[in-house]
């Protein structure tokens, strides 16, 4: 386990500096995305993913890591914006976004360990491929929620499924990192 969790902690910590990164160029302006939105845009990613793991080429020189990257970021502003409601412009500093991402990705660590508890590590076992369906999957289920005004019967909610999203990310950049397959033009 103190492997899965050195491991995590530094895939979160470059998503992180990336995410540190776009709030110097653009500041948090995600905070005017309602929920909806931020669901576009992690179905967007996950999309974009499967279609490189399909026809093995990429157009524009970026391969699947960055995806993944980015679907734990937007998976974050997600679970923030959940939490804080979207705003008409941006409403916080970056300083404060950032204090928001560390909260959200120590609870999706937390998360993980626990679950990795009960699991046993069975994502170790799993292909690349079954996360990106997993988080497409996870995106429906998201859009049918939101669709039902965020009502749920016996299902979790919105949240829950932003957080899956983040930790089935994270088990992708391991898994590519470990591979060495984490050439940004590379698929």
């Amino acid at each position: 386990m103190t492997d899965t969790n050195k491991q995590f902690d530094e895939a979160l910590s470059r998503c992180r500096e990336i995410f540190s990164h776009k709030l110097d160029d653009y500041g948090a302006s995600w905070r005017i995305l309602r929920p909806e939105a931020v669901t576009d845009q992690l179905f967007i990613k996950a999309k974009r993913i499967r279609t490189l793991e399909i026809t093995g080429e990429s157009a524009v020189g970026e391969g699947i890591l960055p995806e993944f990257m980015a679907i734990v970021n937007y998976a974050i502003v997600g679970i923030i914006q959940l939490e804080l409601g979207f705003a008409d412009k941006k409403d916080i500093s970056p300083e404060n976004a950032l204090a928001f991402y560390d909260e959200v990705a120590a609870r999706a660590r937390e998360l993980m360990q626990a679950k990795n508890h009960d699991y046993g590590e069975a994502w170790r076992s799993m292909r690349v491929l079954s996360y990106t369906d997993l988080i497409l999957t996870k995106i429906e289920r998201t859009k049918e929620i939101e669709d039902n005004g965020g009502r749920t019967t016996v299902s979790e909610g919105i949240d829950a499924n932003y957080m899956d999203m983040l930790n089935y990310a994270v088990f992708g950049i391991i898994k590519l990192t470990e591979s060495g397959d984490c050439d940004s033009d590379r698929i």
